[in-house]
């Protein structure tokens, strides 16, 4: 970001990354099409031959979120998302998450209990 930033020529006032065609014109948001644009690029550049765009950046981050144990509701927040609903099904959980998940019935130790008809110290 540093680089970027330092690159600039123009250092951007509004947006992080701003498109000024022309360049006399103020600042607006770079388009939706040049974000998807840079993701193939870069998907390209990695070797990689699965179709990449913005979507799979912000899944990808949700799911390291939540493997690396983040809750649900701060994902939410992240996320923009108003209905928690909605980004619990937006999330796929990992099965390296499940495995790791503790179920609370396996902490269950059942004592040694007495036998029937025999004698027990809780009676004196």
């Amino acid at each position: 970001m540093r680089e970027y930033w330092q690159s600039c020529k123009r250092k951007p006032r509004i947006y992080l990354f701003p498109s000024r065609f022309p360049p006399i014109e103020p600042e607006r948001p770079i388009s939706d099409k040049v974000v998807w644009y840079a993701c193939h690029e870069a998907a390209l550049r990695a070797g990689l031959t699965k179709r990449i765009g913005p979507h799979t950046l912000r899944h990808s981050f949700a799911t390291h979120m939540l493997e690396a144990g983040t809750d649900l509701r701060t994902i939410q927040l992240l996320l923009g998302h108003q209905r928690l609903k909605d980004t619990a099904v937006y999330l796929h959980v990992s099965r390296r998450h499940l495995q790791a998940a503790i179920n609370p019935l396996d902490q269950i130790t059942i004592r040694d209990f007495p036998k029937a008809n025999e004698p027990t110290d809780d009676h004196e």
